[in-house]
């Protein structure tokens, strides 16, 4: 089935039910109290803090914008991408964009002008939906990208450059458009990036789309009761594959515009969410939270949450465990997955499956796995290979780039990249990854856009970056940086040149150390790792 359809088919049967609810606690009134406050469970009623929409607004708010966009002159197999934060708008935009037939292109909103222009030229868009956020990166670029033909801006101020949303959103009819679609048609492209850094764009079918839907909603049983709390950027194909479960079962949603531990509580109780889709960075932020004395369970409504889920990142055993010991009747699930399969569920724990907290998992619904040696034979059990997955999710290619895709799909397979081992019992186990790119607080690092930026230095002779083990984000960056003979680098210096790296790229460490390379002039990350990883950050912080 198209997804479209499912909107449709909730549009119908639940029409006046609340679906969408954007929650930005930084615009919470004056004087505003807290439903605990006053022993009520009502949600605010102030726009600004609290906006929702229906089934039925949600469809016609699609159809809109996707009459908007034909009357533009975008057709079937035409893209349009999206450059929004988290908003009441987002999904209605990215439905409208299907509903044309063409192809929605979400992107990240931490792009700097150069890689949005890069992504929109790689992925042949004709169109691009952006919010406030973005006018000083979009401004310099929009006379230089010669296919983008329409610039709609979803925001408040005077914006010259594109149409206004707000102004000219209800100027279209409401009905569906007639275009048909079906689950092979070309739905939507996300942008990865591998071991050099450059962005890939990941080309998916509508059919993938409802795998997606599928494989979320047998994974976790939502139901028509249910209240799911995102808070992961959309643009990604985590928090909206996760999301595609209330979709199909129906079911209300909350996007939560902040992160803060107390939000976060605030937002469960007052809108009685059941599931909560967690980073482990935040997973972690409200644990000690709780362990400071800072968050009081006893002042929440929490009885309601029942399913806590991480993802995006490899997961502490650890830290599950002192999860469970605070919500002891939490069911807890984890997922591995990547763009190239939709997001997650490819591979899932199982919340029956909490004695195996460590793994991440076993087959998702709908998909086959499989660990491969360098032969693309099976090993056995125990035996360390690289990961490969199969199932409808799997993306049709990397856009423009065959030779790319030829690495990772070999007879349906993917080829993921990642090492692992299977136990007797069939669950799998990631050991390391073949690529370097380092996961912190689930967003993906690329140490060769690091080390290019920092070898700009003047007194820079040599750098290399990896990723060292971090309690809380899991991984951080860390430079090794060899400087120029007799010259003289400090800490300061280094962190200094690099603001103007996004702060999320800055390197959390400096070492200063020799940069070893092999015959062939590649740097030996194994070797840095090898020296590196053993020691402490407070070690490394004082010695080195």
């Amino acid at each position: 089935m198209v997804i479209t359809k499912i909107l449709e088919r909730n549009a119908e049967l639940y029409g006046d039910e609340e679906c969408l609810v954007e929650i930005n606690p930084q615009k919470k009134p004056e004087g505003y109290r807290t439903w605990r406050e006053f022993n009520l469970i009502e949600p605010s009623n102030s726009k600004e803090y609290r906006r929702s929409i229906t089934w039925k607004e949600f469809d016609l708010q699609a159809n809109r914008f996707a009459n908007l966009l034909l009357s533009k002159g975008i057709k079937k197999g035409d893209k349009v991408a999206i450059l929004l934060m988290n908003c009441l708008e987002w999904l209605p935009i990215y439905f409208g964009v299907l509903k044309t037939g063409a192809l929605a292109v979400p992107m990240n909103y931490r792009y700097t002008s150069d890689e949005i222009k890069y992504c929109l030229d790689l992925a042949d868009c004709n169109a691009l939906v952006f919010g406030p956020e973005f006018i000083g990166r979009v401004e310099p670029i929009a006379d230089h990208t010669p296919l983008v033909q329409t610039l709609i801006y979803v925001g408040t101020g005077d914006v010259p450059f594109a149409d206004h949303y707000d102004d000219i959103i209800n100027y279209f009819v409401s009905e569906k458009p007639n275009v048909e679609l079906n689950e092979n048609d070309e739905a939507a492209i996300y942008f990865s990036s591998g071991t050099t850094g450059f962005p890939k764009a990941i080309l998916h079918l509508h059919k993938a789309l409802a795998c997606s839907c599928a494989t979320e909603q047998k994974h976790h049983s939502q139901s028509r009761e249910d209240v799911f709390l995102c808070m992961p950027p959309l643009y990604h194909t985590g928090a909206k594959m996760h999301w595609f479960g209330s979709l199909l079962s129906g079911s209300k949603a909350v996007l939560l515009r902040g992160i803060k531990p107390e939000w976060i509580f605030n937002t469960i109780s007052e809108e009685k969410c059941t599931i909560v889709w967690l980073l482990v960075p935040w997973a972690q932020d409200i644990l000690d939270c709780i362990d400071r004395g800072e968050l009081k369970l006893d002042e929440y409504e929490l009885d309601q949450w029942r399913l806590m889920h991480v993802g995006a990142q490899p997961v502490p055993p650890s830290l599950i465990q002192r999860w469970k010991k605070v919500f002891a009747k939490h069911d807890y699930d984890t997922n591995y997955g990547l763009s190239e399969s939709i997001g997650p569920g490819c591979v899932h724990l199982g919340v029956e499956n909490i004695d195996h907290v460590g793994a991440i998992g076993i087959p998702g619904y709908l998909w086959e796995c499989k660990i491969v040696n360098d032969k693309g034979e099976e090993v056995e059990a125990e035996d360390v290979g690289e990961l490969a997955v199969k199932g409808p999710g799997v993306m049709v290619c990397y856009y423009k780039n065959p030779k790319a895709t030829e690495e990772v799909l070999k007879d349906g397979w993917l080829y993921t990249g990642d090492m692992a081992k299977k136990d007797k019992d069939g669950f799998i186990y990631l050991v390391d990854r073949k690529k370097d790119v380092i996961i912190t607080g689930g967003e993906n690092i690329y140490p060769v856009q690091i080390e290019d930026f920092l070898r700009k230095h003047d007194k820079i002779k040599d750098v290399a970056v990896i990723g060292l083990p971090d309690k809380r984000l899991g991984e951080i960056a860390v430079a090794i940086i060899e400087a120029k003979q007799d010259m003289e680098l400090t800490e300061e210096e280094v962190n200094s040149f690099c603001f103007d790296l996004p702060r999320y790229k800055r390197p959390k460490l400096v070492i200063f150390d020799a940069v070893p390379r092999n015959a062939t002039g590649k740097i030996e990350k194994p070797r840095i790792r090898e020296k590196y990883c053993k020691k402490s950050l407070v070690e490394l912080q004082t010695t080195e």
